[in-house]
């Protein structure tokens, strides 16, 4: 499942991964990251929770790169990650070369209390 949710006085978009990940959820899911990205001003902050992802379907690669491209162009400052598992890091860093083109500061942390952190939340 995948999930998307933002919170505009805070300037934050928020994706979870949850479960099993597969394509058509990603892509079904672009629509409403865009639905989101347009209520947020640039400078805004970006909580990847990948901390409940059981697998993800490596054909999801070419969505999640779409996605990332969306967020870049809105003006994301800062993505923070939280990837518990290293095992689970899904290639996210090598995707971040490719789709990223304005570099936001990228954090990868190893649960939620400390992403908060990172985020001043």
């Amino acid at each position: 499942m995948y999930l998307a949710t933002s919170n505009k006085l805070k300037r934050l978009l928020h994706l979870n991964y949850i479960g099993r990940v597969e394509p058509a959820e990603l892509k079904h899911g672009l629509e409403d990251l865009k639905a989101l990205l347009a209520d947020l001003s640039p400078g805004f902050r970006l909580l990847a929770d990948l901390s409940r992802l059981e697998t993800m379907d490596l054909t999801c690669a070419a969505e999640l790169g779409l996605g990332m491209e969306l967020i870049d162009q809105r003006g994301v400052a800062l993505v923070v990650r939280v990837i518990p598992d290293p095992g689970k890091d899904i290639g996210l860093n090598i995707l971040t070369l490719f789709h990223y083109a304005r570099q936001p500061r990228v954090v990868t942390c190893e649960n939620i209390i400390e992403a908060a952190q990172v985020l001043s939340l």
